[in-house]
């Protein structure tokens, strides 16, 4: 792993020992938690999931794709046809992990009925017209051309299983641990695979614990109930790290903030509205109050200094008059809007109640409400007008895919233009990168324009861990594949 090899400047971790089982706390679901890696969408699913099963790619910490399960991809010169060798692994029961086992595993992401969250990188894929060329080799036929279609196979949820996998109350699957118990919302144990493809874990267990309190959680590692603390805040951070009790890990400009206004109901229907909002955001005092300074400014569009990422445009900046005019010719003079938010991640209330205070300067009231914090991040999918949002790494291809065409799962603003959906289709139609960052550059000054993004912020990653926890990795942003990668860490 790149990091601080022995966890941090106050690590006594030691060199790497095997043995032990580490505590892991994070954020969770509730009750309605479940282990099909397929429905993965909360962290503390992705960890699980990724502690049980592999995917035949990942995103490493630059967001390029990393051969995981396939040994590599080739593509055919027009891009519809790709072929994947699989290495030798095994899944938990003693089988080998084969080609069929892969095309079942997306044919299950993209049976009709589903929307797990995978199903929009994958739906790319000819089904009919892919095939098995031998046990271990996997020939994908697209029905169009994916220049990018290793993303899709390092995409959230795009996780292999058995063929014959449905009920994963005993899930069996090809990681680096092996499944013991589970209780939603509370605990999840697992033990090492001694049989991993990559080597065996060091650690014996990895028990991931659930508590939505992030006080709850620091205190967990204070009292040395648990070893590794998921989502702090930046003052969480802070007050702590002189102390010298715990190490905390910032995971580097991989954490995103924004407002998620819905395009397909009033107000946000309104283009005025929303560029009135794009206009009301002081996102300088917001990096400052909520993200304690910690952070950067963004500008509207997701993937601050990522690939393809469109750093030409101006920095948008408050302008309270230009807001004000735009509501008026919208009509919407003396506007008032409910705000959804949640504790379900730290600072999405602190973020909203600070934006509803810069909303007055210009008239809008924004009436702040807060959500389930267990069901928080399924509800918005169709709940309200605007609400708090946030997201970790990902490439920006992955990020248009998944969120922004009409046939996007986790399509948060409802954003649906089939110009824009084409437009990515022919970005990924185009072999020649330079030529495909220009569409890319035409799609986020739409999206910069019209969009129902409002990203103010990004920010640091921030995990703790006790000092006796070695091996975690301070290069690597959430999502990507060495977060939360339990199978490299040691207890000294």
């Amino acid at each position: 792993m790149s990091g601080c090899a022995a966890g941090g400047s106050g690590s006594t971790a030691g060199p790497p020992k095997p043995g032990g089982r580490l505590r892991a706390v994070f954020p969770g679901g509730g009750a309605d938690e479940v282990l099909d890696p397929h429905a993965t969408n909360l962290y503390a699913e992705v960890a699980r999931a990724k502690a049980l099963f592999d995917k035949l790619a990942d995103y490493g910490s630059d967001m390029s794709p990393q051969p995981r399960l396939a040994e590599r991809w080739e593509s055919s010169p027009d891009l519809r046809t790709w072929r994947v060798p699989l290495r030798e692994a095994t899944f938990h029961d003693g089988r080998p992990v084969r080609a069929a086992d892969v095309l079942a595993s997306y044919a299950r992401i993209l049976r009709p009925d589903s929307t797990r969250r995978a199903k929009a990188s994958l739906s790319v894929i000819d089904l009919q017209g892919s095939r098995a060329i031998d046990y271990r080799t996997v020939e994908f036929r697209l029905k169009r051309p994916y220049a990018e279609f290793p993303n899709a196979l390092a995409t959230l949820g795009a996780y292999i299983v058995p063929e014959d996998a449905e009920n994963f109350e005993r899930p069996v699957g090809s990681g680096p641990f092996r499944f013991t118990s589970f209780e939603p919302g509370r605990s999840f144990l697992v033990a090492r695979n001694p049989n991993y493809w990559e080597g065996a874990p060091l650690l014996d267990e990895l028990e991931i614990l659930v508590s939505n309190d992030e006080a709850a959680r620091v205190n967990a590692l204070l009292g040395d109930q648990a070893d590794y603390a998921h989502d702090l805040t930046a003052t969480t951070a802070r007050s702590h790290e002189a102390a010298g009790q715990i190490n905390i890990h910032r995971l580097p400009l991989s954490n995103f903030h924004s407002l998620a206004m819905k395009v397909d109901r009033p107000p946000f229907d309104r283009l005025e509205v929303r560029q009135a909002f794009f206009h009301l955001v002081d996102r300088e005092e917001l990096v400052r109050s909520v993200l304690q300074g910690s952070g950067e400014v963004a500008n509207d569009l997701f993937g601050k200094n990522y690939q393809y990422y469109d750093a030409e445009l101006p920095q948008r900046r408050q302008d309270l008059a230009k807001a004000k005019e735009l509501l008026r010719r919208a009509g919407a003079e003396n506007l008032r809007v409910e705000l959804l938010t949640s504790e379900a991640s730290p600072g999405l209330r602190e973020a909203a109640l600070a934006f509803a205070d810069q909303a007055k300067l210009a008239g809008v009231t924004i009436d702040v409400t807060l959500g389930n914090k267990d069901t928080y991040w399924s509800d918005i999918g169709e709940q309200g007008s605007i609400v708090s949002y946030r997201s970790g790494a990902m490439p920006i291809e992955s990020h248009l895919s998944q969120r922004l065409l009409s046939s996007s799962t986790t399509n948060n603003t409802k954003w649906q233009r089939p110009e824009f959906d084409a437009l990515y289709q022919q970005a990924q139609s185009t072999s020649d990168e330079n030529a495909r960052a220009g569409l890319y550059r035409e799609m986020q000054r739409t999206l910069f324009e019209e969009g129902g993004f409002l990203w103010w912020g990004v920010s640091d990653w921030i995990v703790a861990s006790a000092s006796r926890v070695g091996g975690i990795d301070d290069g690597a942003p959430a999502n990507t594949l060495d977060w939360a990668r339990f199978d490299k860490v040691w207890l000294g």
